[in-house]
């Protein structure tokens, strides 16, 4: 699989930004039906998430689907679960 160079910037989404209150903490962890702790790239998958976020990176590149995947500040913002199943939807039920 090829990896994006350090530099790849996925496009942002062009989700309108309606949730303007800060994201709680526990947000930040996928749901476990969403991201497994026993999968075997469970903690690179939340460290390039965190990556993206403290660059205020929308997406970021999945280090094990190679797709781009919404990071949980974008999906708070939007204020609504889609029901697509994103990784860090942090409008689901815990």
């Amino acid at each position: 699989m090829k990896v994006p160079d350090d530099d790849w910037e996925p496009e942002a989404p062009a989700d309108p930004i309606v949730n303007t209150e800060p994201l709680p903490d526990e947000l930040m962890v996928p749901h476990r039906r969403r991201l497994s702790p026993n999968h075997p790239l469970y903690a690179e998958i939340l460290a390039a998430h965190e990556d993206a976020v403290a660059r205020g990176k929308s997406l970021y590149h999945d280090p094990d689907s190679g797709l781009s995947v919404m990071t949980a500040p974008h999906l708070w913002g939007r204020g609504y679960c889609c029901y697509s199943g994103c990784r860090h939807c942090p409008w689901i039920d815990r």
